[in-house]
C-alpha cells in the first residue's frame, strides 16, 4: 500500500498501524485501512483507489466526492468503536499496540489514489465531531518527504482541517503558503517562569520552506529513533512506553534537527578528547514554551555503572527544577537521551534514555547532592 511506504519510509514504521478487525454484534468491523499514532494524536487514514477506466470530468467529480465522503464515514466510524471499546492493532514493526480511543484526539485523512484529476476538484468531507482532510496520493507523498516527521505530517493535518478545503493535487500550494507565513511570524509567547530560567530563545519555523534534509547531521535524528525502536522494553514497559518515548522525540522540531544533530556529532567528537580514565560531559536541552515537556540529549565520554547513574540524577535534577520553578508538576514531563560513543566499529554510539514525569519527590539532601554535581557554580540556571 502506497500510503504505507511513505508513512513508514520517511515517518517511521512504529508510527503507522496496519487495519485491525474487530467483533461485534452483526459480524465483523475493519477499523481503519491504517492509522497513525503519536503522542496523543491519532489519524485514522482511508485509501480509495480508482479502477477501471475513467469517464468524463463530471463522472470523475462525483465519483471523487462520493468515495471522499464515504471515507470520511468509515474514520468516523472508526474512532467511534475505538471510544468505545480498545482494540488491538500491529504496528509497522510488527509490534502489538492496545488503542483506547480515549486516549487520543482524531482527524479522519481521506487518501484519494486517482491518476487524472479533475482541474479545480474539492472534497469537503468535514464531518460533526470529526475533522477531516482530503488528499491526492501524490500530496499525501509530499508532505512526507517535505518534513520526515510523522508528527509533524500528523500535526498539519490538524492545522490544515481548520481550513477550507482546497482543491485536490493543490496541497503542496497551501503547504508553501503557510510555510512563508510561518516564516514571517514572530516568535510565539514563552512562559514568564521559563524565561526566568535563562537560557537561550531558539524558534523556527513550524513548517520548513526547504524539503527536510538527508545529510548526516539530519540522519542523526533519525537513527536515535531507530535505536529507540529495536531496542529491548525494560522489565516494566511496555510497546505503547515505546511509542511514547519516540513520539516525544519525534516532537524536536524538523527545522531545527539539522542544527541539533550537527551539535550531537560534535558532542561526541569532543567527548572522546579526555585522558585515560577521565569522563567528559555534553550537553542540550530544550523547554518548551508551556513549561511542561522538556527534552534533554547528552554526550559522555564512555558508558557504564556509573555513567548511567550520573545522567539519571542529571536529568532528575533538571526535571525538579523545571516544576518548582513552574508550579506545574503534575503536568510536567522530562524526557533524556545520553549518546556514548563506541569504539568496536558496529555502530557509531549507544543511545540510553530516561524519562519522568509529575513530582519525583526528591528530597533535599539528593537535590543538595545532585547540585553540588551539576551545579558547580551553585546556580540552577539550566544549560543550552
Amino acid at each position: 500500500m502506497a500510503a504505507h511506504r511513505a508513512a513508514a519510509t520517511w515517518g517511521l514504521p512504529d508510527f503507522v498501524c496496519h487495519s485491525a478487525i474487530k467483533r461485534v454484534s452483526s459480524g465483523q468491523r475493519e477499523l481503519g485501512d491504517r492509522m497513525l499514532l503519536t503522542g496523543s494524536r491519532g489519524a485514522v487514514i482511508q485509501v480509495k483507489s480508482r479502477e477501471g477506466a475513467h469517464k468524463d470530468d463530471a463522472s470523475e467529480r462525483n465519483w471523487l466526492r462520493n468515495r471522499g465522503a464515504k471515507a470520511a464515514r468509515q474514520a468516523k466510524g472508526t474512532v467511534r468503536s475505538l471510544r468505545s471499546a480498545p482494540a488491538d492493532f500491529e504496528n509497522g514493526r510488527g509490534q502489538t499496540l492496545t488503542v483506547d480511543g480515549n486516549d487520543y484526539e482524531w482527524i479522519g485523512v481521506v487518501v484519494l489514489d486517482h491518476d487524472r484529476i479533475p482541474d479545480d476538484t474539492i472534497v469537503d468531507c468535514a464531518l460533526p465531531g470529526l475533522p477531516c482532510v482530503a488528499l491526492v496520493r501524490r500530496d499525501w507523498d509530499f508532505l512526507f518527504n517535505q518534513l520526515r516527521s510523522t508528527t509533524a505530517v500528523v500535526n498539519y493535518l490538524f492545522r490544515v482541517a481548520d481550513m477550507d478545503p482546497v482543491a485536490l493535487g493543490d496541497e503542496p500550494v497551501r503547504y508553501y503558503d503557510l510555510a512563508a507565513a510561518d516564516a514571517d511570524a514572530p516568535p510565539g509567547e514563552i512562559r514568564p517562569e521559563v524565561a526566568e530560567l535563562g537560557g537561550v530563545r531558539f524558534s523556527v519555523p513550524q513548517l520548513p520552506q526547504a524539503p527536510v534534509g538527508s545529510d548526516r547531521a539530519h540522519r542523526v535524528m533519525r537513527i536515535i529513533l531507530e535505536d529507540i525502536a529495536i531496542s529491548p522494553l525494560g522489565q516494566h514497559m511496555s510497546e505503547a512506553d515505546r511509542l511514547l518515548l519516540l513520539s516525544e522525540v519525534d516532537e524536536l522540531p524538523v527545522g531545527a534537527r539539522a542544527e541539533w544533530g550537527q551539535l550531537l556529532l560534535d558532542m561526541l567528537r569532543d567527548v572522546r578528547q579526555v585522558p585515560p580514565g577521565h569522563c567528559k560531559w555534553r550537553w542540550r536541552r530544550s523547554i518548551a514554551p508551556s513549561g511542561t515537556r522538556q527534552l534533554i540529549f547528552g554526550c559522555a565520554t564512555r558508558f557504564g555503572p556509573d555513567i548511567q547513574a550520573a545522567f539519571q540524577s542529571y536529568v532528575l535534577l533538571r526535571h525538579h527544577e523545571l516544576h518548582q520553578q513552574t508550579g506545574l508538576a503534575d503536568q510536567t514531563a522530562t524526557l533524556g537521551v545520553l549518546l556514548t560513543p563506541r569504539t568496536d566499529g558496529t555502530r557509531p554510539w549507544d543511545t540510553t534514555l530516561l524519562r519522568t514525569q509529575g513530582d519525583n519527590q526528591l528530597i533535599p539532601e539528593e537535590v543538595k547532592q545532585y547540585s553540588a554535581l551539576w551545579n558547580p557554580q551553585g546556580t540552577d540556571v539550566p544549560s543550552t
